[in-house]
């Protein structure tokens, strides 16, 4: 399941015949009309300077989107089945200067009109941390392909560890945002959705009563998920990164409130769902927010990092079925694979990116001595430091060492020569579920989908 901005196809003539050609202006400014061309005439051939202009037209989705940045929304051609209402096409393409970092203003991808009667799935994640939002629609099979897509970071979870409860600042950010994907969902049609909330949601004390606001206020039914089905939305998201070569790993999921851990083993006779064989999961109730706000996050020490660490292993001392993988962990046909903010940072680091590319990150692969001097470059690092890293950012830069911590703890728990990058998650998780679900992959059904379109 290879999508998303990555594997973003580039924009089809379809999409390219909806977009109106820049013509040139005289001397004097104004744009010259058009002469009707005499019949049998030779076509004019657009000059590389018409083409670049002409590709201004279109409209890209900037950044990761795990990430935390804001997405421009889609074009929306005329006649095109499927797009969003004026209003929903507008709701995205001004995001207010505070909640956008250096981060934000990633490489653009480009991502396609939905076309006349094609199949469409969404997919939304409010997590501690960060609002997601993916509309897609079956591609090869295996695969699907994103029309439109948002992430912000809301911090829902801000002071919970403390007060138990969601706070009024954080539950308005988190419902600006909302109110940004209920635009982007309305007026299309789709064959399943699903929206859900996780961790702040769950642990809160009025976290059903925040949903019901949402409901009231944005029209958006979430749903909260148990970390169980978190875990394997996690693995279900990130399956087509694990080879074939690969008997063993642990997939790991760091939030903002908790952090899902699966072992999955594959030595066993392989079906085409990586979910069917987690043999182990755990789900810790800390995250990079959680952490950050019991220890710091702001100036962080050696010593109050390796505090940090101690902390989540002594959390991991507990999961009983630590010792699953025992049998393949000690073999190079085992690795860990991590989907968060965490791993995402550090392979932007290690890349020394000038700015945020998910193109270049999901996928990485990262050995152990990588993994280490990365860490150990960001510790060292102020807090002003980190926030003008254009892979961490404002936003980020009093919570990538609680991740960081986390993350050391994992690795110390279940030790890999390699890691393995995943910009996806839950959204690529439910969106691939829901397709698999319909069957839109069958090979008849995916023939004849073809055909029609």
């Amino acid at each position: 399941m290879d999508h998303d901005q990555r594997d973003a196809p580039p924009v089809t003539r379809a999409a390219r015949d909806h977009t109106p050609a820049r013509g040139g202006r005289n001397p004097q400014g104004s744009r010259p009309k058009a002469a009707p061309a005499p019949t049998g005439a030779e076509p004019v051939k657009r000059t590389r300077k018409r083409r670049r202009k002409r590709g201004r037209n279109r409209v890209f989705m900037r950044g990761g989107e795990s990430s935390g940045q804001t997405a421009v929304p889609v074009d929306q051609g005329k006649g095109n089945a499927g797009a969003a209402s004026p209003q929903s096409a507008s709701a995205g393409t001004v995001s207010s200067p505070d909640s956008r970092s250096k981060r934000d203003k990633g490489a653009s991808t480009r991502y396609a009109l939905a076309k006349p009667a094609e199949r469409l799935y969404a997919a939304l994640d409010l997590g501690t941390n960060n609002c997601r939002l993916l509309i897609a629609a079956p591609s090869k099979p295996g695969r699907f392909r994103v029309v439109d897509a948002f992430s912000r970071i809301v911090r829902l979870g801000e002071g919970l560890s403390a007060s138990g409860r969601l706070g009024e600042a954080a539950m308005d950010r988190a419902l600006g945002a909302l109110a940004i994907c209920a635009q982007k969902l309305e007026g299309r049609q789709f064959s399943g959705m699903q929206l859900i909330a996780t961790e702040a949601c769950r642990s809160a004390a009025n976290g059903e009563e925040f949903l019901k606001r949402v409901k009231k206020e944005t029209g958006l039914s979430l749903t909260i998920i148990d970390r169980q089905t978190e875990a394997r939305l996690a693995v279900a998201g990130c399956s087509s990164l694990v080879g074939r070569d690969t008997d063993g790993l642990v997939l790991f999921d760091i939030g903002g409130g908790s952090s899902e851990i699966a072992l999955v083993d594959l030595t066993n006779r392989r079906t085409g769902r990586l979910a069917d064989h987690i043999v182990a999961w755990t789900s810790l109730p800390v995250g990079v927010v959680s952490i950050a706000e019991r220890f710091g996050g702001r100036d962080v020490t050696p010593e109050n990092f390796e505090a940090m660490v101690q902390n989540v292993s002594d959390l991991l001392r507990g999961f009983e079925g630590a010792n699953s993988l025992k049998h393949v962990s000690a073999g190079h046909r085992f690795h860990l694979l991590g989907t968060s903010g965490t791993v995402t940072t550090l392979a932007g680091v290690h890349l020394g990116l000038r700015r945020y590319d998910r193109r270049r990150v999901d996928g990485l692969w990262l050995d152990r001595h990588h993994v280490d001097s990365m860490i150990e470059r960001i510790l060292g690092w102020s807090f002003d430091q980190r926030k003008a890293n254009p892979c961490i950012g404002e936003e980020r830069a009093d919570l990538v060492l609680a991740g960081c911590a986390i993350l050391e703890a994992i690795r110390r728990q279940w030790p890999s020569e390699r890691l393995r990058v995943a910009d996806r998650g839950l959204r690529e998780g439910m969106l691939s579920e829901m397709m698999a679900r319909d069957g839109v992959w069958r090979r008849k059904r995916f023939h004849a989908a073809a055909r029609a379109t």
